[in-house]
């Protein structure tokens, strides 16, 4: 219910702002609204409300996308722009205003669904292409249309707003349909991140080092034996669970990388550096496949002085999970990423799209990624 609330909320805050905005511009002058035109105030209305509501429904998204920002303010800019040149230029059905309007409504529509404008772009730009071909023709040419008792102006109006409806019932349909195929493409997902996770060649190493300590009657052996009890427990079942909280997530890091630690014969540099300010819950096995890359790709490399340091971070803003490890390059010179991080993006899309970040850089033998989860 709670969820619910906070998704209408941007829409009523919308509401509230098209209203005082209209009341306003009336007021002194700036926009004339015929009461006598129902039907067209109404679509009108519900058009500026919801471009005035969807930026404040993605407002956190915006937030963090200053092009995005700024790209917004300057198509508000336009429409200033398009509603000063249509009241100082007094034309009936200004073309260029007609012009600057289709620009605005694409402009604003590349802004809010890119990658559905991105998709659809040439049948949008064509649609409105012909709209405005046809709106020409009627403006210029033709007389006829008083037979059917419609004035050019409500003709004008009524194929300029034919497209948006059609768009959004199109991108409802795009919902509908992703719905339908979410589950099932995240169990595939969540089935082959399981599956990377539960890596044989890890847990045959950690039971060769079981025996070894078993053998020498080593008091660790006991601790081996819990750790990756508790490993295999969490990769199979709280894997399964939609979120966990982020202290387990923390504690099955930890437990990967004391297993890790015993595998080696080597000297390894580790520093993981936890920062939780409060208990959250996170999507499970996230972090694990970067911590696995490093040891994969890093530490596995190199003989000696081999790094990795890990930072975690949880806020009311945002969980943000930072590592970095060092490694030598193979003699093709390309370090390899495997398909674990494929996964973790695939997975990312579906769980959290449009609220994370995940950069790498790789400088000087030294690889560093960032996983940053922003919080609704």
């Amino acid at each position: 219910m709670t969820k619910l609330i906070n998704q209408v909320r941007p829409f009523f805050y919308g509401l509230l702002v098209t209203i005082i905005l209209a009341i306003i511009l009336e007021a002194i002058g700036f926009i004339i609204i015929d009461f006598d035109e129902v039907e067209v105030n109404i679509i009108l209305f519900v058009v500026w409300w919801l471009i005035i509501s969807l930026p404040i429904y993605h407002f956190k998204q915006l937030k963090r996308r200053k092009t995005a920002v700024l790209k917004f303010l300057g198509f508000g800019l336009l429409l200033v722009f398009l509603i000063i040149i249509d009241s100082w230029i007094d034309i009936p059905d200004n073309p260029v205003t007609i012009f600057l309007l289709i620009t605005f409504w694409i402009g604003v529509s590349s802004l809010l669904f890119p990658s559905f404008f991105g998709k659809y772009k040439y049948y949008i730009i064509g649609i409105y292409v012909l709209a405005f071909s046809y709106w020409a023709f009627v403006r210029l040419f033709s007389d006829s249309f008083s037979v059917y008792q419609i004035e050019k102006k409500q003709l004008a109006l009524m194929y300029m707003l034919i497209p948006i409806p059609v768009f959004i019932l199109l991108w409802i349909y795009e919902q509908w349909v992703w719905l339908r195929t979410l589950k099932a493409e995240k169990t595939k997902a969540e089935l082959a991140l399981l599956k990377s996770q539960v890596n044989p060649h890890f847990f045959f190493n950690t039971l060769n080092n079981l025996y070894s300590l078993t053998v020498k009657k080593s008091d660790e052996a006991p601790e081996v034996v819990l750790k990756l009890s508790d490993m295999m427990r969490y990769t199979i079942y709280e894997g399964k669970k939609e979120l966990v909280p982020i202290e387990d997530e923390v504690e099955y890091l930890k437990n990967y990388i004391d297993l890790h630690k015993i595998r080696y014969h080597k000297q390894v540099d580790i520093n993981f550096n936890v920062d939780i300010d409060s208990p959250d819950k996170i999507a499970p096995l996230l972090f694990i496949i970067l911590l696995e890359n490093a040891f994969k790709h890093g530490v596995e490399t190199i003989s000696e002085d081999a790094f990795i340091n890990l930072e975690l971070e949880s806020n009311t803003e945002y969980f943000k999970f930072i590592i970095e490890n060092n490694f030598e390059k193979p003699e093709n010179g390309n370090r390899q990423q495997g398909i674990g991080l494929e996964n973790l993006r695939k997975r990312l899309k579906l769980i959290y799209p449009d609220n994370h970040e995940l950069k790498s850089l790789t400088e000087n033998n030294i690889y560093r990624a960032e996983l940053t989860i922003f919080k609704e």
